[in-house]
């Protein structure tokens, strides 16, 4: 009887720490990311002459901060206003931790 009761114990010890331990984080679409991202880039700082497609790298921190890897882009304008406006910028619903994002973003002339 002694056994079945710690068998039992351990069986719930078990699987409390199974359910303790799921950090999973909620899938954010990548539309809701573009959305934040198009956000804070709403106003450039410089005169766009030309539409241009930027394909955009990008991870989360720890701390749910975006870190640009790649702007995709050869205009350094461009590449310095994008680190400028989004490098560790924290985000209402980050992505998940160190996965890497690709996302196209198109910069139109006024």
């Amino acid at each position: 009887m002694r056994k079945l009761k710690l068998l039992a114990l351990a069986l719930v010890i078990s699987t409390a720490g199974l359910f303790a331990a799921n950090t999973e984080t909620p899938d954010v679409s990548k539309k809701e990311l573009r959305n934040q991202i198009v956000k804070l880039l709403q106003s450039p700082e410089f005169i766009v002459e030309e539409d241009m497609t930027v394909t955009l790298k990008f991870t989360f921190s720890s701390e749910g901060e975006i870190v640009i890897l790649c702007p995709g882009c050869e205009n350094q304008d461009v590449v310095k206003f994008i680190r400028k406006n989004l490098n560790y910028k924290k985000f209402e619903t980050p992505g998940e931790r160190d996965k890497v994002y690709t996302i196209p973003l198109t910069i139109k002339a006024v």
